[in-house]
């Protein structure tokens, strides 16, 4: 495998380390009225068997359809660490710290060991042995939406189980609860509360807010048709529907649903149906048929059409930062999101674009973070680390002994 990367003074890196326990701990002293950072037993934002570090620790997962070979490559140090293989596997999702590899007959749960916890005024960034969790059972089609209380996971028949995040961070799935009733989709965790939709068969579906036991306490006005695609944002939680998106939002134990349309009729085939961004953005991308990408501002609550090349997969990192599209020519274009322009593109970075590997539907994806991109070619063996800041400069190759026609990123 090649990486290169700037080695940075080990002095200041523990001085960083220093300086964000101190931090913490300070915070917990005012808090409690003790003396010194010294008197506590268990630091400020501790958890066992992890180490904190004062970086992001972020991990990519990859998995190859044609073989069922996984890795997870670790991307401060440049090495890919061998998993379990997955024989079948068709689909590749993660929540920020867990892999999901879906196949027909179950769901496989890995924990990347990277992993981060947002207090808001500050974060701790921690590292841990990578390790298998077990299977989620249910076929093909299970959705698998997370927060940090709870795991749930949706059959292709609507059903749902609720799995407590505390069992799988100790390495095993436990024992799930089962939620009454079909849902008309994933049941999304959010604000101590799931999300989800229920009625459709056909015609709108209603949001209904549950409780962590799926009782239901309460049922929003907006109705949604045909709806796909959904995402957790600072500003709440998106679902996609015929007519754009709506918006729920929790507000000091109140849910409303606010209308995000498009503004104009979009046939189906040019529809968002799925949605990217990078984790804590506002800021979502979908394909808007072959050509185009939606953006969807969640702050502003508006809708922009980029027209592009031809695309094979979209993402960004959010305001001020560039649309990036991978298209059918193999390159990597940036455009500016409010001018609809492009500003910069890259040589050919994949000489051939896979639709899948036997019996399978995975193309490549674009995962974004605070400051790269990462572009896996499934063909070329291969993974691209992209500085986006820096007119898409290539920062990093990874070179693999697998087909990486699955990615996902963890850490972040």
């Amino acid at each position: 495998m090649f990486v290169r990367r700037n080695v940075k003074p080990l002095a200041p890196v523990l001085a960083a380390v220093v300086l964000l326990t101190a931090g913490c701990g300070g915070q917990e002293d005012a808090e409690s009225g003790s003396e010194s950072p010294a008197s506590s037993t268990t630091p400020h934002g501790y958890v066992e068997g992890a180490t904190e570090a004062a970086e992001q620790q972020s991990r990519l997962l990859l998995g190859d359809t044609s073989s069922g070979d996984t890795r997870v490559l670790d991307l401060i140090t440049g090495k890919a660490h061998e998993t379990a293989r997955r024989p079948g596997v068709t689909a590749l999702t993660a929540d920020g710290r867990f892999g999901y590899f879906h196949g027909a007959d179950g769901t496989h749960v890995l924990d990347s060991g990277a992993w981060m916890v947002d207090h808001g005024d500050h974060v701790h960034y921690y590292r841990a042995k990578i390790q298998e969790v077990g299977e989620f059972p249910g076929g093909a089609g299970a959705r698998v939406r997370s927060d940090a209380g709870v795991t749930v996971v949706t059959a292709a028949d609507g059903k749902a189980s609720v799995y407590p995040r505390a069992e799988l961070e100790q390495g095993s799935p436990g024992t799930p609860s089962r939620l009454p009733g079909t849902y008309a989709g994933p049941v999304v965790p959010y604000a101590e509360h799931l999300i989800t939709l229920t009625g459709g068969g056909g015609g709108p579906a209603r949001v209904a807010v549950l409780d962590r036991s799926g009782e239901q306490v309460a049922v929003l006005e907006a109705e949604c048709v045909d709806p796909q695609g959904d995402a957790v944002t600072r500003r709440g939680t998106v679902l996609g529907c015929a007519d754009g998106a709506l918006l729920v939002h929790e507000d000091d134990g109140a849910f409303t649903a606010e209308r995000i349309p498009y503004g104009e009729d979009v046939p189906k085939h040019e529809r968002a149906t799925g949605f990217r961004h990078r984790p804590g953005s506002s800021t979502l991308t979908a394909p808007a048929g072959k050509d185009a990408v939606w953006v969807l501002d969640v702050t502003e609550g508006a809708w922009t059409r980029v027209e592009t090349g031809p695309v094979v997969a979209a993402n960004t990192a959010g305001e001020g930062a560039p649309l990036l599209v991978l298209e059918t020519d193999g390159a990597l274009h940036g455009y500016d999101m409010s001018a609809g322009e492009e500003t910069t593109v890259t040589g050919p970075l994949l000489k051939d674009i896979p639709g899948a590997g036997p019996g399978g539907t995975a193309t490549p994806v674009i995962e974004v973070d605070r400051s790269r991109a990462y572009l896996n070619d499934p063909e070329g063996k291969r993974v691209y680390e992209i500085d986006y800041n820096d007119n898409l400069r290539v920062a990093r190759t990874f070179d693999l002994d697998v087909r990486p026609s699955l990615m996902a990123e963890t850490g972040r």
